[in-house]
């Protein structure tokens, strides 16, 4: 954000100073600074808090922690407030005037550039809201020799308390907020998980293969829970509801999960989902379980979701979390979404007692309607590369070569044709023809049951079936996987 011209100079009369000897202008906190994290810390809040009220003894403080309510993050993202760093000169003239560290970010895949960040540990800004100004500090505030928990404190000093506590109250609701997010509760503590975000944000029903009447009614039983808030009232019922996904690996249960997360973030009163995805912590499961809840029950409506029930929640947990699942806490607004491959491994108190888990979904191997349909799926996206030639008569042709297959291992049957047949090409070499060919093809990895290709229109041939190359290598394919199968069995 590009601060506005000078606008410290608004606090001078605050500061006790003038332009003119703004730059001999000595600061106690400091000085206090360096001496103190030079020894032995018991509190650096307090020692800067009287540090500044001896520097500013007509100045008001008002502190708060950067984790809930980051001041410059707030200005920065989102252009409600202005911030400049002042560069004062300490009494020693020894000490910086800012103290950072530089961190080399590493990139999130090898291919990409890494970059560098800035970690605050001391800084001193001008700072301006609603034609209100303040001097804020910002204090790395860690005590003691121990890594955790690392206190990030920032110090507001104003002459108008109230309008500096307005100021922590939009900051604090900003930083609350999500932006581009999701709840993700892993290792013991709750984060706002951009990655999980994109990984839903373009998810659509449209690329879920299954019957049309159920695809329906599962989302009917999802938005016809979170509108009907009413009606359970009126039968005096808890207003709670949770949902099992189940079956084979591979079939559509994360899609599916995912499309209905963004289905829920795109209502006009957009419904927050919650994803837990362990409940290992440094203070046990049942901490975790605690945490899970009491956040749930502080965000909802909200959508809960729990993917692989059955190793998430194990025999030495199962109680505790019947009992925050069923108990005497209000769970109103609580959609639970838990998904399982294994059904069986549930302890029955879980899968079979409606008022925990009300009702399950079955996702089995698609028969063979189904696996045209996802046949068609693939026809469609590859319809604008010319190399391939894929006609309506293979689409059924596939199914009945697949069947037994899930959803993944037809994935699979294609990917590793285009890529046999990529290969097949003169110009081809090992190194890079797996790469060529995914952006030949047009496709992208993704993190859901599915890959990501471009839209397209049918394509239709009359030819007999032998003639196309994707029919001979889908068939081999088929092969190779179907033996890997019979091996595991």
């Amino acid at each position: 954000m590009k601060p506005e011209t000078n606008i410290y100079q608004n606090l001078l009369p605050l500061m006790g100073t003038t332009q003119d000897n703004i730059r001999s202008q000595t600061d106690e906190a400091f000085d206090a600074y360096f001496d103190h994290c030079s020894g032995s810390r018991v509190s650096t809040q307090a020692v800067i808090a009287a540090a500044l009220k001896e520097e500013y003894p007509k100045l008001e403080q008002v502190v708060v922690t950067a984790d809930n309510c980051n001041l410059i993050n707030f200005a920065q993202q989102t252009g409600l407030a202005q911030f400049q760093l002042l560069q004062d000169h300490s009494r020693r003239q020894l000490t910086p005037t800012s103290l950072s560290l530089i961190r080399y970010l590493a990139p999130a895949h090898r291919t990409e550039p890494g970059s560098l960040g800035v970690e605050l540990q001391l800084a001193k800004y001008a700072y301006q809201w609603q034609s209100n100004d303040f001097i804020v500090y910002y204090i790395d505030g860690r005590d003691g020799t121990s890594a955790y928990p690392k206190q990030e404190l920032i110090f507001v000093l104003t002459k108008d308390k109230q309008a500096a506590l307005e100021l922590v109250q939009a900051a604090g609701t900003w930083s609350n907020e999500l932006h581009g997010q999701v709840w993700e509760y892993d290792q013991g503590y709750w984060s706002k998980s951009s990655e999980l975000y994109n990984s839903f944000i373009h998810a659509s029903w449209d690329s879920v293969i299954l019957d049309e009447k159920r695809k329906e009614e599962i989302i009917d039983d999802h938005l016809s829970f979170f509108r009907s808030r009413e009606t359970y009232k009126s039968l005096q019922v808890p207003w709670k509801r949770g949902i099992i996904y189940h079956g084979p690996p591979g079939n559509g249960k994360t899609i599916s999960i995912k499309a209905m997360m963004h289905t829920l973030y795109t209502l006009s009163d957009p419904i927050p989902t919650l994803y837990v995805r362990s409940l290992v912590s440094y203070a046990g499961p049942e901490y975790s379980v605690k945490q899970i809840f009491k956040k749930a029950r502080a965000m909802a409506p909200c959508y809960l979701i729990l993917e692989d029930l059955d190793t998430i929640i194990t025999e030495g947990i199962r109680s505790y979390f019947l009992n925050e699942v069923d108990g005497l806490k209000d769970n109103d607004g609580i959609m639970m979404l838990g998904s399982t491959n294994h059904l069986d491994r549930l302890d029955p108190g879980i899968s079979q007692r409606p008022s925990r888990f009300d009702r399950k979904y079955f996702f089995d191997n698609p028969n063979e309607k189904e696996r045209e349909l996802y046949a068609h799926f693939w026809q469609r996206k590859l319809k604008d590369n010319k190399s391939i030639e894929f006609p309506d008569k293979l689409c059924p042709a596939i199914a009945r070569i697949t069947n037994d297959f899930s959803f993944a291992y037809m994935q699979e049957a294609f990917v590793a044709s285009l890529l046999a047949i990529a290969r097949q090409k003169p110009e081809s070499t090992t190194e890079q023809s797996t790469s060529k060919a995914r952006k030949e093809f047009n496709v992208e990895e993704t993190d859901s049951d599915w890959l990501r290709l471009a839209d397209d229109d049918d394509s239709d041939d009359d030819e007999e079936l032998n003639k196309y190359v994707l029919w001979r290598e889908i068939q081999n394919q088929v092969r190779i996987l179907r033996k890997g199968i019979q091996e595991e069995e």
